[in-house]
């Protein structure tokens, strides 16, 4: 009884350090689309009253566990009835992440273009705050992004544990979910209150403190550019290895390219053969997606 009661406590840890050891790579694979969850979502409470920040970013995290928990049942019926789909649909995934990082860089250079006319700009932003959302409209705005966000989130790791057994499946998924949802409300949470932890510093009697204040006041808005921007990039990087690496023809002519050529260097090339297959990607993707809506328009 002692005996079996043992193996029964061994597997449980053997299963255990399977899951934690799977989701840390899958967390790895997944940084792409948590770095872009991560300022898209900090960027919904902005401009919202400082009291019904927190309040927002909460029902946003709990819409977000939802999403979660109707995709994760779905991903493992998946892989048990067509486990063959997988990989094309990882492999979407990957090209849907590069063609929204080539839609914000372009949303970028035509927002920075059209900035040089005055006028114009004074009439959209007039426009814009006629037409501000309401906070359920920011609530719901920003849950179907989650809901995007997490289902690239969840076939990027049914990738990454395709041959493990179901058991592990459910477990990393599950691990996963969870992980990444207090991670990144925690982080949202965090970066919109940091400004007003600078406000109260900055309203000290202590020079130190007020210092403090101030430079944290500084830095927010520049924390926020940095997410986006490293949002951005690390979306080429992570959905244009999924694509590259997932393409085997492609994936072992630039690998063998790489070693022939600097194989002291081949870690540095294939990230940037990664973000170069992402941009490229990204950058088809969005003719086709552009020459579509003129289409349609006309």
């Amino acid at each position: 009884m002692a005996t079996s009661l043992l193996l029964l406590l061994d597997d449980i840890t053997s299963a255990l350090d399977d899951v934690a050891l799977m989701t840390k790579v899958a967390a790895q694979k997944t940084a792409g689309v948590i770095g872009d969850d991560l300022a898209l979502n900090a960027k919904q409470v902005t401009g919202i009253p400082s009291d019904r920040e927190l309040p927002v970013v909460f029902r946003v995290a709990c819409g977000s566990l939802l999403n979660k928990a109707i995709l994760v049942p779905t991903a493992l019926c998946l892989s048990w009835l067509l486990p063959e789909a997988i990989t094309p649909l990882l492999v979407i995934g990957g090209a849907f992440l590069c063609f929204e990082g080539a839609e914000k860089v372009l949303h970028k250079i035509t927002t920075k273009t059209t900035s040089h006319h005055g006028s114009t700009q004074k009439q959209n932003t007039e426009k814009d705050q006629a037409s501000t959302p309401d906070e359920t409209s920011r609530i719901r705005g920003a849950i179907r992004t989650d809901f995007i966000l997490s289902a690239e989130i969840i076939v990027i790791t049914l990738g990454v544990i395709a041959s493990e057994p179901l058991s592990t499946k459910a477990g990393v998924l599950v691990a996963i979910s969870v992980l990444m949802t207090v991670g990144v409300y925690g982080l949202v949470a965090a970066i919109v209150k940091l400004d007003d932890f600078g406000v109260l510093l900055n309203r000290q009697s202590y020079s130190v403190s007020r210092a403090i204040g101030h430079t944290i006041i500084r830095i927010t808005p520049w924390i926020m550019r940095f997410l986006a921007i490293a949002g951005t990039v690390a979306m080429f990087l992570v959905g244009g290895g999924i694509v590259l690496h997932n393409i085997p023809p492609i994936h072992h002519a630039v690998t063998h390219w790489i070693h022939q050529m600097t194989p002291k260097a081949s870690t540095i090339l294939m990230t940037l053969a990664n973000g170069l297959c992402g941009i490229i990607t990204g950058l088809i993707i969005l003719a086709v997606v552009t020459g579509a809506r003129v289409v349609k328009r006309t």
